[in-house]
C-alpha cells in the first residue's frame, strides 16, 4: 500500500537536503530576520524582500542538491567561461557606480558578474583536478594558479579587491585540499610578505586609505574612520547580554551606516551583547563542521575538493565580516553569510550550499 499523497510529497522534497544542515540555516534564518527587521527600523519592505530571495534560495538549494555531482561538475568549463567573458565585458561595458565599474546592464536587470566567479572558479579548478586526477605533476598546481588569477586579477581592475580575495581564495582552497605542498605554501606566504612595498604602490588611494584606517581610525573620525568607530561603539555598548531587540541606541540613532548590509553585525552585536555573538559564531562553525564532515566522506576527488572550498570560503565570509566590523580587518564590501541583506549574495550561497548536499547525497 503506497503512502498518502502528502507524505510522499514530503519525502521528495525532503529527499535531497541534509537535515543537520537545513537545522542550522533554520535557526540563522531566524536570527537574520529579527536582526534586519531591526536594522531596518522595521521596514516590512526589506523582510518581504530578503523572504522572497530566500525562498528563491531555496529553491535555487534544492535543485542544485537534487543533481548528482558529475552533472554538476561537467558544467564547470562553459560557466567559468561565461563568467570570464562576463568579466571582460565589465571591463569595456560596465556600470559605474561609487568610482568602481562593477556591473553589466541588460535591460530588464542589472548583474554583478564577480558573484559568478565565487562558485564558477572553485568549481573550474576542482574539475581540473578531477581530470587529471590519476596523473597530477607540479605543472597542473600552475596551471590551476593561472585559472585562479585570471579571474582575481579583472576582478581586482574594477576595482574590488574584497570579491578579488574571495575568489582567490575559494580558489586556493581547492589548490589545499587537493595536496599542494606546505613547502610551498609557506614559500608561498613568505614571498608575499615581501612583495608587500610592491602591493601597497599598485593599491588604489582608497584601499591603502583603509588599511591606515584600520590601523588608527581615529586619524579620520568623521571620514575614512567613522564605520569602523561607531561600529566599535555598537559592539563594546552591547554588553554581555545586549541592550535588547529593537533597542540598540547606536543603530536607531543611525550612527550605524550600512546597517542591512556591510555592517548588520554592528546592530546584532549591540542588541544581543557576547552571548547573541557565541550563538551566531557557534551556528557557523556548526555550518562548517557539517560542510567538513560532508566533503570528507565525499567519493570522488571532484566533491572532497569543491566541498572543501564552498565549506571554507563560507567560513571566510563570515570571519571577514566580523574581522572588518570588529576594527581587527580593513574594512572591505563583504555581507555577513545570510544575515544581511542582499539577494545576489544568498543566492549565490544557497547554490553553493545545495551543491554541498548534492556531494552528500552521493553517500546514500
Amino acid at each position: 500500500m503506497q503512502p498518502p499523497l502528502l507524505k510522499r510529497l514530503w519525502q521528495f522534497v525532503r529527499e535531497p537536503l541534509d537535515g543537520w544542515m537545513m537545522l542550522f540555516l533554520g535557526l540563522l534564518f531566524v536570527l537574520s530576520m529579527l536582526v534586519l527587521y531591526s536594522a531596518s527600523n522595521q521596514s516590512f519592505e526589506k523582510i518581504d524582500n530578503k523572504l522572497v530571495y530566500t525562498l528563491l534560495g531555496l529553491v535555487v538549494m534544492w535543485g542544485a542538491a537534487r543533481m548528482r555531482p558529475q552533472s554538476i561538475m561537467n558544467f564547470a568549463p562553459p560557466i567559468y567561461a561565461v563568467g570570464v567573458l562576463l568579466l571582460l565585458a565589465v571591463h569595456f561595458k560596465g556600470v559605474t557606480v561609487n568610482g568602481s565599474t562593477r556591473w553589466l546592464e541588460l535591460g530588464i536587470t542589472r548583474i554583478q558578474p564577480s558573484e559568478i566567479m565565487k562558485i564558477a572558479l572553485p568549481m573550474m579548478v576542482a574539475w581540473f583536478f578531477q581530470r587529471f586526477e590519476l596523473s597530477l605533476r607540479w605543472w597542473h598546481y600552475l596551471v590551476a594558479v593561472v585559472l585562479i588569477v585570471i579571474p582575481g586579477w579583472l576582478v581586482l581592475k574594477q576595482p574590488d579587491l574584497g570579491t578579488a580575495t574571495l575568489i582567490m581564495g575559494a580558489g586556493f582552497f581547492v589548490l589545499y585540499f587537493a595536496g599542494l605542498s606546505w613547502k610551498v605554501l609557506i614559500g608561498g606566504a613568505v614571498a608575499f610578505a615581501a612583495s608587500l612595498p610592491v602591493v601597497w604602490n599598485l593599491m588604489h588611494d582608497y584601499q591603502r586609505k583603509r588599511v591606515l584606517t584600520l590601523i588608527d581610525p581615529m586619524e579620520d573620525p568623521l571620514g575614512a574612520g567613522y564605520h569602523i568607530i561607531q561600529s566599535m561603539i555598537a559592539i563594546g555598548s552591547g554588553g554581555p547580554f545586549g541592550k535588547g531587540w529593537l533597542n540598540g541606541t547606536q543603530t536607531h540613532l543611525d550612527y550605524i551606516p550600512e546597517r542591512t548590509t556591510d555592517f548588520i553585525f554592528a546592530v546584532y552585536s549591540e542588541e544581543f551583547g557576547l552571548v547573541g555573538n557565541l550563538i551566531l559564531v557557534a551556528l557557523y562553525l556548526l555550518i562548517v563542521s557539517r560542510g567538513l564532515m560532508i566533503s570528507a566522506r565525499a567519493q570522488t576527488l571532484y566533491g572532497r575538493l569543491m566541498g572543501g572550498a564552498i565549506t571554507m570560503s563560507f567560513f571566510v565570509y563570515a570571519f571577514v565580516n566580523m574581522g572588518m566590523v570588529a576594527g581587527i580587518l580593513p574594512v572591505v564590501g563583504v555581507p555577513l553569510p545570510l544575515v544581511s541583506y542582499g539577494g545576489t549574495a544568498t543566492l549565490t550561497l544557497m547554490l553553493g550550499l545545495g551543491m554541498l548536499m548534492s556531494i552528500g547525497n552521493m553517500r546514500r
